[in-house]
């Protein structure tokens, strides 16, 4: 019987797939095996992952249902039907996040550290309080006036404040907002106790308010849409354009209005009636703090550091250890694991070759370097030593654009030649290119990733970094950069693949090649998100045919796995854990070449509209190292979900020997470390095999 692979019920909606992602992050604070500051450490991260999906694809939602246009993807559903659907869903979630936070403050309570709001304190702990608010708040916190003569105030997007019912001398009845400005800490600090400054701010409303009684109050907190929209074709000064869009973060259209429960109804019907929401854009909470993400204050308190999971010092192994950089690469290509191999080579790659009379050129492309960037610091001191540097700097970075403006500023006033990216396409391909004099000869080498050429990050994040001084990759990396600064039409390269033209059709090409060896065939995608239809319908073929895939998707997967006569062979995992999974890796058991690693998400806008890479592995040894993380993951039944045919995702029980593929990686990585140094780096090879054999 033919399956018109087109069918809708084939595919999840993109958006409920996100949530279920942001449910299984939510699920890690829920866990009671872990110490209590790393479940609060989920706890925030659930609620910044939230606040940038209201801001980007809710509001995206909302201006296609506002302009009525019926925009569907694979599994049709319509703005107004998606837009129900996260309501309901975050709606019947709401309690598990209650439940996580009480338990979550009862277990720190327990070690000595409390949320407590300003009514909670004692006297002693009320009068230092005092102190910290007439001291450090007061002079600094807005009292805003609403009346005939004071408009209601412009709130910028995730405005945090309180909305107050006063009552003058003569009984008359007023309205006011105290605006909590950002530069304030979100929690006050005494010991280890921590006030939410919202209850503190209400207990001194009269203060800020003389000869008014404030009768009712609620705090609030507000987002707006924050896609910036960018008219390139037209711009003819981009950074100016990019400022202004930056400015008009803070005016898009309001998406979400968050309270907490129990708010004086004729308070809320106020706020609403200014805001021009409806109250199913109302999140109310119980006793959650509004601004999840502001949890991070609390987790950050260093004296708090042993209610986290132990850190983990990544390292730099053989033959990196010892041996320079670019000798290391001169013998044989590396690859690094981050962030169990440390970031460091990375770094000094760039660094050396700034201080080495004998670079002649330093190319790169910078998408998310971080406020701080060692990186950015070594290629200026390159400029300033008479070396060409050219940087593409990603100004479309979504909410890093204003560290990018910075960077791409402070290397123009160097001397940089500075690229601000291409109209219409982000560049996200992650690559670097060292071009250095030998003799009467240049060399090039290459710095090839799937993740930022960011330090702080490349501590959380899991990334591959591959360096190689082959010619033919350095041949194309020249055609790269050719094409970033040029009006090249040289946009196919040899060796590497490049999107928006090479990556989807060479994808699809090795899909289509395994799934010709039937039940022999193996194929494993490992990626942030699985959404492009393509690449969905080509799996569905290769299962048909009896292809064995599994897919690690950490967190979007639209692929609909165990349809009879469609995707039985399909295995669909999550990891979530320690760290944050970011590689992007394709293996295909009968390709000559086998292993691929790359910049690209599997989804339309990495493959049409974007820049990106995706880098074949040819030596043995490192393939091989590639192939047993994957076996790895799949083995692991300690932070592995498997996603249900009918869109859950379940856990997968911890059956014997546990295997926690984060854990073991830091323990061997230590291992190796500590054994003189003298052992190859192939500790991930020698370590799956054995869990294999075991399990």
């Amino acid at each position: 019987m033919t399956v018109d692979l087109n069918s809708p019920q084939l595919y999840f909606n993109r958006e409920l797939s996100w949530l279920q992602f942001n449910s299984r992050v939510l699920a890690q604070a829920m866990d009671e095996n872990l110490p209590p500051l790393e479940r609060l450490k989920f706890l925030a991260i659930y609620g910044t992952n939230l606040d940038e999906f209201y801001m980007i694809r809710v509001a995206g939602l909302k201006t296609l249902y506002k302009a009525r246009i019926q925009e569907t993807g694979p599994d049709k559903l319509t703005p107004s039907e998606q837009l129900a659907k996260i309501r309901d869903y975050l709606h019947n979630e709401q309690q598990v996040l209650e439940d996580s936070y009480a338990d979550i403050i009862a277990k720190l309570h327990e070690h000595g550290v409390n949320i407590k709001n300003y009514d909670a304190l004692s006297k002693e702990e009320r009068g230092a309080i005092k102190e910290i608010f007439f001291n450090e708040i007061y002079p600094v916190i807005i009292p805003i006036a609403v009346d005939a003569t004071h408009p209601f105030p412009h709130l910028n997007n995730l405005s945090f404040g309180l909305a107050l019912t006063l009552r003058d001398d003569s009984k008359h009845i007023k309205h006011g907002l105290i605006r909590i400005p950002r530069i304030l800490p979100r929690f006050l600090q005494l010991g280890h106790t921590f006030v939410p400054i919202e209850s503190v701010v209400e207990h001194f409303a009269s203060e800020l308010f003389p000869g008014f009684k404030p009768l009712a109050s609620t705090p609030f907190r507000v987002t707006r849409n924050a896609d910036i929209e960018i008219e390139e074709e037209e711009a003819d000064d981009f950074l100016e354009i990019l400022q202004e869009g930056l400015r008009s973060r803070n005016k898009g259209t309001l998406v979400r209005l968050e309270l907490m429960e129990g708010g004086d109804k004729k308070l809320i019907k106020f706020l609403l009636s200014h805001l021009n929401l409806d109250e199913e854009d109302i999140y109310s909470y119980r006793n959650v703090p509004l601004n999840l993400g502001s949890l991070w204050q609390i987790v950050g308190d260093k004296s708090l550091a042993h209610l986290l999971l132990p850190t983990f010092t990544p390292k730099v192994l053989p033959p990196l250890d010892s041996e320079d950089i670019f000798e290391a690469i001169d013998k044989q290509d590396i690859l690094l694991y981050h962030p169990f191999d440390s970031f460091e080579p990375v770094v000094k790659f760039i660094a050396k070759a700034a201080a080495d009379p004998d670079t002649v050129a330093i190319r790169m492309t910078l998408y998310r370097a971080g406020q701080k960037s060692p990186i950015v610091k070594a290629l200026i001191d390159a400029v300033r030593d008479g070396k060409q540097v050219m940087v593409l700097v990603e100004l479309k970075a979504r909410f890093d654009e204003e560290n990018n403006l910075r960077w791409a500023r402070a290397l123009e006033d160097a001397g940089a030649h500075v690229v601000y990216g291409i109209p219409g396409l982000k560049v996200h391909a992650k690559i670097a290119q060292v071009i250095k004099r030998q003799g009467k000869s240049l060399k090039s080498y290459v710095h090839l990733a799937t993740g930022n050429y960011n330090p702080s990050t490349a501590k959380i994040y899991t990334d591959f970094s591959y360096f190689t001084s082959k010619e033919i990759f350095g041949t194309d990396a020249t055609h790269f950069f050719h094409f970033l600064t040029g009006f090249s039409t040289h946009t196919k390269l040899s060796n590497l693949y490049m999107s928006p033209t090479q990556i989807k059709p060479k994808l699809l090409k090795l899909i289509k090649k395994e799934a010709s060896y039937g039940k022999e065939g193996v194929i494993i995608l490992k990626a942030n998100s699985l959404v492009d239809q393509d690449i969905i319908k080509a799996l569905y073929e290769a299962s048909q045919a009896g292809c064995k895939i599994d897919l690690i998707i950490r967190g979007i997967c639209c692929l609909r796995p165990g349809v009879p006569g469609v995707s039985e062979t399909i295995r669909v995992s999550s990891i979530i854990g320690k760290y944050l999974e970011h590689p992007r890796v394709y293996f295909f058991k009968h390709d000559k070449v086998q292993c691929y690693i790359s910049s690209a998400d599997l989804m339309p806008r990495n493959l049409v509209r974007r820049v990106e890479l995706m880098t074949p592995i040819y030596e043995t040894q490192l393939k091989t190292k590639i192939e047993q993380i994957l076996m790895l993951q799949l083995a692991d039944n300690k932070l592995r979900w498997e996603l249900q045919n009918d869109g859950g995702y379940v856990k997968v029980p911890a059956l014997g020997k546990v295997i926690d593929s984060h854990a073991i990686l830091e323990t061997y990585a230590n291992k190796i470390y500590d054994k003189t140094k003298k052992e190859t780096p192939d500790y991930v090879r020698r370590l799956a095999e054995r869990i294999l054999k075991e399990s």
